[in-house]
């Protein structure tokens, strides 16, 4: 039996090799073998345990709870009294029709339940790859969103985080595609609460970074996926907004013969450029000094890739031959979200010295949303940064996901002159 799971295993990571040299170098494959069979579907993928591999039939409907385990203690969050893995089925969020598994984790505070169960919530997490040993629950969480996590169970509530697809199973993490984001926080939530655990019909939306782009759209597409969720509010740290004007705003604060500590984003964000056009190569962009470092996309956790950035200290007219802007663009319709009129209420927290999403960028959506009819409350902390305002946050964020828990009403600051 172990010589069976190691073999499948090790034909996992051949399929990656292929996919890896597919995307960075172009070779084709041998003849009668599809290139589109591994390169958009395997980047990424490695062996992690038995519990992400699932090879029995899946069900027919998304949100079903497949498998559950106990986290190991250093994958745990201190202030949950229940860590659990779990893997359940959704939908490919990229085709749109077929089924999938994805893994996340849900976190109980201690004690015993409320009568209508925990209140619920769902995290969406910021960067950490593509690659599946990326993926938080079997990686763990960076120590800003444990205490960060650690605040929201201290305070009773209930947390459901999913990995994504992609992160953790089968195929290629599709990196800031917002419709997979979204189906695979829907059908976390749907998961947990058909499965029989102490949470609430009621849930709240919260992220950063990636995640914030990830909770908005999972309020965007819950109207037409997943009508039957009942989402309160909308909690959105240093949210992204991939818009060409979001693009001259990023471009204004470049310094392009400076080291660039955020290219990483943008050699992770050429993925998915990869799964939009399979005939998209990232070293027709990428230059010889910079490709030994973007190649370690499909294996290296972001924080390694930012490490390897900034030791090289590669700057952005170093790091390409040619300029990626118009090939980025092109995939911003998956990036984007499907309407911006929402129905519960949104929290978003913007850092004045934030660089990965500066300012304007969130400014726009912000803007965006007002302009739709979304209620929004936008908190601005000018001397934070990316990271900074996330727990800085909590001291705003907190009383609004209270007061929409308990219904009270959030009319939110749109009529405020800044986001005029």
């Amino acid at each position: 039996m172990a010589l069976i799971k190691r073999d499948k295993f090790y034909m996992r990571k051949i399929t990656c090799c292929f996919a890896l040299a597919a995307f960075f170098s172009g070779c084709s494959m041998p003849p009668g073998r599809a290139a589109q069979s591994y390169a958009p579907l395997t980047l990424g993928d490695s062996a992690l345990s038995v519990f992400y591999e699932f090879d029995e039939p899946l069900p027919d409907s998304p949100g079903v709870l497949l498998r559950q385990e106990p986290l190991e203690q250093t994958q745990s969050l201190v202030g949950a009294g229940v860590n659990r893995r779990i893997l359940y089925s959704s939908t490919d969020g990229l085709g749109g029709s077929d089924i999938v598994p994805v893994s996340g984790v849900l976190y109980l505070p201690p004690g015993d339940a409320p009568p209508d169960g925990w209140p619920l919530m769902a995290w969406t997490h910021g960067t950490v790859g593509i690659a599946d040993r990326c993926a938080p629950s079997w990686n763990g969480r960076q120590a800003q969103d444990e205490e960060y996590l650690n605040r929201f169970l201290s305070e009773g509530y209930a947390v459901v985080a999913s990995d994504y697809q992609g992160l953790g199973t089968r195929g290629t993490h599709p990196y800031l595609a917002t419709r997979p984001e979204a189906y695979s926080n829907l059908d976390g939530i749907r998961a947990v609460q058909r499965a029989g655990f102490p949470v609430s019909k009621r849930v709240a939306l919260f992220g950063q970074s990636q995640g914030a782009g990830a909770a908005i759209a999972t309020a965007a597409y819950s109207q037409a996926y997943a009508p039957e969720i009942d989402i309160v509010g909308v909690i959105a740290t240093g949210p992204p907004y991939f818009t060409p004007a979001a693009v001259k705003a990023i471009e204004r604060i470049r310094q392009p013969d400076k080291p660039d500590s955020l290219l990483g984003y943008s050699f992770l964000a050429l993925t998915l450029v990869q799964l939009e056009q399979p005939e998209f190569r990232m070293h027709d962009y990428v230059s010889s000094l910079a490709l030994p470092i973007a190649e370690r996309v499909a294996d290296s956790c972001y924080k390694d890739i930012k490490a390897q950035v900034h030791d090289a200290k590669l700057t952005y007219n170093e790091a390409f031959d040619k300029s990626p802007s118009d090939a980025l663009t092109a995939a911003f319709g998956l990036m984007g979200y499907p309407r911006l009129d929402l129905s519960p209420p949104i929290f978003m927290g913007t850092g004045g010295k934030d660089r990965d999403t500066p300012p304007r960028m969130q400014a726009g959506l912000a803007m965006g949303l007002c302009k739709a009819g979304s209620r929004v409350l936008a908190e601005f902390y000018p001397e934070l940064n990316h990271r900074e305002v996330v727990l800085a946050s909590t001291v705003d964020s907190m009383p609004f996901l209270k007061a929409a828990f308990e219904g009270h009403p959030i009319e939110g600051n749109c009529s405020s002159q800044r986001f005029k």
